[in-house]
Formats: C-alpha cells, sequence, structure tokens
C-alpha cells in the first residue's frame, strides 16, 4: 500500500507550484495541507512549524513519516520513488542542462523575489511597494533573457524546455512566468518561452497545478 502523501504549500507559492505540477505529472493523489504565509503574519511563524520545515518555508511533501524539503529536492525524490513518466531526460548532457535551467529559476531568479526577501525590504530599509516590484522585474527579466537564450542554443529543445515531454524545467518554468505576469512582466522578448507556456498550459497536469484551482486560493 502506497504511503500517504501531503503537501504542505501555499496557493500563491511558486516553489509549491513547482511541486505539484510534477505530483500532478506523476499522476499521485495528495492531501493538501495549507500554510498561510499571509494572514496574521503568516502560519510559517507560528510555533511548532519549525518541525515541520527548520527554515519556517514551504513546500514540504510528507510521504509516510519522512518530510522532504526544498522543492527542488521533492520533485528529484518524486521522479526517484515513481519513475514513469520521467520528469529528467536519459543522457547525462541533457539532464544537466535540464538542472541548469531549472536552477537558473529556483535559485537565481526566485531567492530574491520570495515573500521573505519583500518584507525585509519593506520593513529594514523602507523599500516602498512600486520600487519592490520594479525589484521583482527586474530580476525575472535579468532571468529570462538568460532562460530564453539557453533554450534558443539548446539542440535537444522540443514542443518542452528539453525535448517533448514536460519534465523538471518546465515544472519551475510556468510558476515563475505567473509571477511574470503577475508584476507585469513584458512577455514579448521571451518568444521561446511563451511557446512553451502555451504547450505547458493546455496540459491537466499543469493546470489543475494553478494557483486559482487550488482549496486554499481566495474565491473570486
Amino acid at each position: 500500500m502506497t504511503e500517504q502523501l501531503k503537501l504542505y504549500g501555499y496557493w500563491r507559492s511558486s516553489a509549491a507550484y513547482r511541486v505539484r505540477i510534477a505530483l500532478n505529472l506523476k499522476g499521485l493523489d495528495y492531501e493538501d495541507v495549507p500554510v498561510d504565509l499571509i494572514r496574521d503574519g503568516g502560519d510559517q511563524l507560528r510555533p511548532g512549524y519549525e518541525t515541520t520545515h527548520p527554515q519556517r518555508l514551504i513546500p514540504v511533501l510528507q510521504h509516510g513519516h519522512r518530510m522532504i524539503r526544498q522543492s527542488l529536492a521533492i520533485i528529484e525524490y518524486i521522479d526517484e520513488i515513481w519513475s514513469s513518466p520521467p520528469l529528467l531526460p536519459i543522457e547525462p548532457r541533457d539532464r544537466a542542462h535540464t538542472r541548469a535551467l531549472a536552477l537558473l529559476v529556483a535559485c537565481d531568479i526566485h531567492p530574491l523575489n520570495n515573500l521573505r526577501v519583500m518584507r525585509y525590504l519593506e520593513r529594514e530599509f523602507d523599500v516602498q511597494q512600486p520600487a519592490r516590484d520594479a525589484w521583482m522585474r527586474h530580476w525575472i527579466e535579468d532571468g529570462f533573457r538568460a532562460f530564453e537564450a539557453m533554450l534558443v542554443d539548446d539542440l535537444a529543445r522540443g514542443t518542452f524546455c528539453e525535448g517533448d515531454t514536460p519534465g523538471l524545467a518546465d515544472c519551475c518554468l510556468i510558476p515563475q512566468i505567473y509571477n511574470a505576469r503577475r508584476f507585469k512582466v513584458d512577455m514579448t522578448p521571451y518568444p521561446t518561452i511563451r511557446a512553451i507556456e502555451a504547450e505547458c498550459m493546455a496540459l491537466p497536469a499543469f493546470d489543475a497545478a494553478r494557483p486559482e484551482n487550488q482549496p486554499d486560493a481566495p474565491s473570486s
């Protein structure tokens, strides 16, 4: 019997969004455990949450008694436990390129734009909302320029970031595009990214993972 999966996340968290896509691509059922990052300062700051995640972050995947943290580690864990369909290519060069694309988003764009950074800029340096939004756009645009160039130069690119099936890089790219559109980034300079977005969002696994489709999303 398969041990129950629980995903601790937040509807608008791009890191949790990545994991939802991966779980959906694998066809895995999981229990959604909402962690409201906003209400009353954030559930992640409440006493006791550090036992779920010592950094007081999301997402966390609970698989039986095991707690898996960090979105890319979670996705690779899922891929190793449930090998079909694979989220990483077979060839080492292609696997490295896929990881490089995923890490560009997860390590170089997202950490500069996440909620705790925005709160720190506001609290410690009195950076107002328009300036914080400009900061957000700058780092997304800087990262997307590189991501687009890496896609264009890749002979293994197909319908998706690496080949003709969605994988790890697509799981990371789509949530970052959601953030880009939320903060009004001009997507015109990134035609390859936009083409991949269209292919991904036509798939049920990606559509079901949309932030607005999550149980903790505010009702319209």
